[in-house]
């Protein structure tokens, strides 16, 4: 290839790179450095008998359908082709200094300690104005009555009431083991008969279970009699005897021993208490170890509730307190308990804790392992500032509130939220007075309308700070592109030189 084609397909290379970063820098400069103009010539746009001047200074435009499309001009949308309409302006316009308005007062060492008028904490020191620009949780929104109406937007007072809470959960009825009996005889023997024979049977205190044979017994029935011969009152007659009292053997059957003056190959054993038989591995002719259980006996008077306390309630509940029973098998009919113990740690598995209630079963009409609704009537023993639970909008990071500022204006309030109360309420620690109205329906339309103002105030700021340092970028582009031209004559001179 000749010097003179080599030159020429350079000096085309080199013009086409130097177009195509030009039609790229003005590309960029179109879309990034005003997105706004959507309508760059008004005059092209509304004709030739209309000029920019025809709309008023300062007066923004977006599109119904796009609202983040927003212009300085009329004109029509760029996406879908409708006209622009001017945008509301809901921000006050006046530069005269407003007056801070105090919504409430609150200690200084603690924020949820909240007062409606200045004075002293309980720690003696001066309340501390919270003023409701510190309180703002987002962009005001003006609605007129009109859309008021039609969004349902209904309201409610802020109110300081004593914090009360019914608690309603489930509770499971077991025995009382504290009046659990077992019955395990001290010696090795053999059962020779059973008197009770199966689980569920009621006994009485002193009644027959079982006869049993033990050489150990035979033989301290033999040293018995044999101390007897001298004296009920001697020493030795005494020890034995206390002996077989130590073997579990009943007043009675020693006294029927003395009697018949000869030794008896079984012993029976009787019920230690009353109550109910819950299990019995004996059967006639087994062998049992000393210390072995062969009878559990439950005392069915007295029975235990034991209700579920899930992890958010266990402030409301305390021992001593009070509470109704309403169980399936008597309805109507609530059982009075009373809270006798909370149990100190949490079920892993179920994340809640057992609060523990005793009732009275004197009538035997509640079994063991019934089901029934636990209702707890409890508070908190102080006052609080409450409003319904509806009003606050949960993001899950955040809780909003809207208030009313009269006049339409709706203001978003971040708060911090206490207990869930009785009849749909929710405590208040901090952002929200006594007294104050919030809104508790339509506060989603209105958090909407909120966000998208936000958005767009963000938006215009962002546009603004961009234009000024495109602006600077073009400039410095354009001043290197001049510093540069050294370049461009050094090619020139070398294509020359080529031919």
């Amino acid at each position: 290839m000749s010097t003179k084609k080599t030159g020429l397909i350079l000096t085309v290379v080199i013009i086409t790179a130097a177009t195509t970063m030009a039609l790229t820098w003005a590309t960029i400069h179109t879309l990034y450095d005003k997105p706004a103009r959507t309508v760059l010539d008004a005059e092209k746009v509304l004709g030739p008998d209309h000029t920019a001047e025809d709309h008023e200074p300062g007066q923004l435009y977006s599109c119904g359908m796009h609202p983040w499309i927003i212009s300085e001009e009329p004109g029509d949308c760029p996406i879908c082709g409708m006209e622009l309409t001017p945008k509301r302006d809901d921000t006050t316009t006046s530069s005269a200094p407003t007056e801070r308005k105090v919504v409430y007062w609150r200690a200084p060492m603690d924020p949820t300690e909240i007062y409606e008028e200045p004075g002293k904490s309980k720690m003696g020191m001066d309340l501390v104005p919270v003023y409701s620009d510190e309180l703002i949780g987002g962009v005001e929104v003006s609605i007129d009555p009109v859309t008021q109406q039609n969004m349902g937007v209904r309201t409610a007072i802020a109110e300081r009431n004593p914090l009360e809470m019914t608690l309603r959960t489930y509770g499971r009825v077991t025995y009382d083991v504290t009046k659990n009996t077992k019955v395990s005889p001290r010696f090795d023997g053999w059962v020779e008969r059973l008197y009770v024979e199966y689980p569920g049977q009621k006994i009485k205190r002193g009644e027959q279970l079982f006869d049993i044979y033990s050489p150990e017994l035979v033989g301290a029935q033999e040293e018995y009699l044999a101390a007897l011969r001298g004296g009920e009152e001697s020493p030795l007659a005494i020890a034995t005897k206390k002996k077989l009292l130590n073997l579990g053997v009943a007043e009675r059957e020693i006294t029927a021993i003395k009697k018949r003056g000869e030794v008896t190959r079984t012993i029976t054993i009787r019920a230690p208490s009353a109550g109910v038989v819950l299990d019995t591995p004996l059967a006639e002719g087994a062998f049992v170890k000393k210390g072995q259980a062969v009878y559990s006996l439950a005392d069915l008077s007295d029975l235990w509730v034991e209700a579920t306390i899930y992890e958010q309630d266990i402030p409301w509940v305390r021992e001593g307190q009070r509470a109704l029973i309403d169980f399936p098998y008597l309805p109507g009919a609530p059982v009075e308990a009373t809270v006798s113990f909370i149990y100190p740690y949490l079920r892993g598995k179920t994340r809640d804790v057992v609060a523990r209630l005793e009732i009275d079963n004197g009538g035997g009409k509640l079994k063991p392992e019934m089901f029934g609704e636990v209702t707890l009537n409890s508070t908190l023993g102080y006052e609080g500032t409450t409003i319904p639970s509806e009003a606050v909008i949960r993001t899950g990071t955040r809780n909003i509130v809207f208030v009313t500022r009269g006049e339409g204006k709706f203001t978003p309030r971040e708060v911090t939220l206490g207990h869930a109360l009785s009849g749909g309420n929710v405590e208040v620690l901090q952002g929200i007075a006594p007294g104050e109205e919030v809104v508790t329906s339509g506060q989603f339309l209105l958090d909407s309308e909120s966000n998208l103002k936000e958005a767009v105030q963000k938006m215009l700021e962002a546009r603004k700070s961009g234009s000024a340092k495109s602006q600077k970028n073009d400039d410095d582009f354009f001043d290197d592109m001049e510093s540069d031209d050294g370049f461009f004559d050094d090619m020139e001179e070398g294509s020359q030189g080529g031919n």
